[in-house]
């Protein structure tokens, strides 16, 4: 099994997702990467509640 079969194999379950989970888990990731560059410790959980609340809609 090379390392593109396994890229493909973690990312289908995204791939394969609705419409509406790809969008909260975009914005979950990006939400992320932002704590991430800003090296945030801050709880997170409830900007993630918002963003999937958001979604619901």
């Amino acid at each position: 099994m090379n390392q593109q079969t396994n890229i493909d194999d973690v990312q289908e379950p995204i791939t394969s997702a609705p419409p509406e989970v790809r969008q909260i888990i975009e914005q979950v990731w990006q939400l992320e990467k932002s704590r991430l560059d800003k090296k945030s410790n801050s709880p997170i959980n409830d900007d993630i509640l918002r963003i999937v609340k958001e979604a619901v809609r």
